[in-house]
């Protein structure tokens, strides 16, 4: 029955997207996305921690500013969650029609010398048009590693969705085991990078001046196949057009220290999503609670 009720909430907003047009949707979107900020005094707070830990004691960080950076958050969930909505009927060609790249030339290296991909991102703008237009763009699959849908209909319908833009999903139980069996297939692998991980399951990073705890996904791979990694984030100034940005590769490394090895790829993903948020840091996922994990206290 919830199934069927998360599927009408769907419909209602595809039509509603096709009913508005696209300047009369993003106001919508902005008016959501400010009553969402308003009313939720947990978000807030939340928010207005992580951009005091990340920009510097509360004096430096404007109330103005840490207002604005909190509706842009919801604004690019929002922006995300009804793209996919938007781009159901779509085609290959409309999807990337108002998306630009910079350094395109770095993944077709890798392409023209048959190397394997592994792509590194993180919730800046709308990551889920991200992994559309590279796989679409450089005409390859990408396999993304994510979270199950509570709803198991909403997850197929989403599933389906993905994969007519060459875009496939392993689960983050046993994604492992998927990414290596991806890679195999000589897909294009992507992870998100940029989330609080469970001490025992992570690598200790600097983020922003405080300790993290970081997936070690990336990196074992990396260092288990000698893979590079590619750093690749999306921004928008208006959510009509986008642009994709693709940063110099983090090469890997192989030593006889594994340990090390590890830390110093992890280190640089975390360097290199600071990066991406520090250019455009109105479109990071600011509600998550990024630093929990090392104090406890924090929030």
């Amino acid at each position: 029955m919830v199934d069927y009720f998360y599927l009408a909430i769907y419909k209602i907003f595809a039509f509603l997207l096709w009913l508005f047009p696209r300047t009369i949707m993003i106001k919508i979107m902005r008016g959501v996305s400010w009553f969402a900020y308003t009313v939720s005094k947990k978000h807030q707070k939340i928010i207005n921690k992580n951009l005091d830990i990340a920009f510097g004691v509360e004096s430096t960080t404007p109330t103005t500013l840490k207002k604005s950076y909190g509706v842009s958050a919801f604004m690019n969930l929002l922006d995300t969650t009804l793209g996919i909505i938007q781009r159901n009927g779509m085609s290959k060609e409309e999807v990337i029609k108002n998306v630009t790249f910079e350094g395109e030339e770095i993944v077709k290296k890798y392409q023209n010398a048959g190397k394997k991909i592994i792509f590194i991102t993180g919730h800046q703008g709308n990551w889920e048009l991200l992994s559309q237009s590279i796989a679409i763009k450089f005409d390859l699959t990408l396999v993304g590693v994510g979270r199950e849908l509570d709803s198991k209909l909403m997850d197929r319908v989403l599933k389906e969705n993905r994969e007519r833009f060459n875009v496939e999903m392993v689960y983050k139980k046993g994604a492992m085991k998927g990414c290596i069996k991806a890679l195999g297939q000589n897909k294009a692998v992507g992870i998100l990078v940029d989330q609080a991980i469970h001490p025992n399951q992570s690598i200790e990073v600097n983020f922003f001046g405080q300790k993290a705890t970081h997936t070690p996904l990336a990196s074992i791979l990396s260092r288990k196949f000698e893979i590079d990694l590619i750093p690749a984030f999306i921004s928008t100034d208006d959510y009509k057009n986008y642009h994709v940005k693709i940063y110099e590769p983090i090469r890997t490394i192989k030593t006889e220290n594994q340990e090390e090895d590890l830390a110093k790829l992890t280190q640089l993903q975390a360097d290199a999503m600071e990066t991406a948020i520090k250019e455009h840091p109105n479109e990071w996922f600011w509600m998550h609670k990024r630093w929990k994990n090392l104090d406890k206290n924090i929030y």
